[in-house]
């Protein structure tokens, strides 16, 4: 996302766009806030209080369902308990709420290597997760852009 140049993180963060609503990035890699605070416009959206967000997931989608007593991925723990937020409690809590999702790489569009048999996570695609037929609240089909890796002005051009 960063090697980008049609439209550069710039020019998109920064309003520069006509025509394009003005876009608030919340990105694990680039953001200046850590910890709880980074974690404050996740909660929000899930809670409902962040409309419209597009919400886009890098990476393959592992299957907690078989993790036995511990989680295959997290981000951020809950406020209330303490606990690790898996990726897929957050993408339980998300996808109902978004303008549009976004599968980002073919790790995230179709599964990738990490989905092949064998793999103990039992990792999969965002489609396969949240099923083929999913149409987030405005009707808009699960976006997937793959490549391996993701080309950056592929992916940029797809999200404006």
């Amino acid at each position: 996302m960063s090697c980008h140049t049609q439209p550069s993180i710039e020019d998109l963060v920064l309003g520069l766009i006509l025509g394009l609503p003005r876009v608030h990035l919340h990105n694990k890699f680039l953001a200046y806030e850590t910890g709880a605070e980074f974690m404050q416009p996740f909660w929000k959206a899930a809670r409902g209080e962040l409309e419209p967000f597009i919400f886009v997931v890098e990476g393959s989608i592992p299957n907690e369902k078989i993790n036995g007593d511990g989680y295959w991925t997290s981000m951020g723990n809950d406020p209330a308990t303490g606990e690790p937020v898996t990726v897929n409690q957050w993408i339980d809590m998300l996808a109902p709420k978004v303008w549009a999702v976004v599968a980002v790489g073919t790790c995230a569009a179709y599964g990738g290597i990490h989905a092949m048999a064998g793999n103990p996570t039992g990792c999969m695609g965002l489609a396969d997760y949240l099923g083929w037929g999913f149409r987030s609240r405005a009707g808009i089909p699960l976006v997937k852009v793959p490549g391996c890796p993701i080309l950056p002005d592929n992916f940029m051009e797809t999200l404006t």
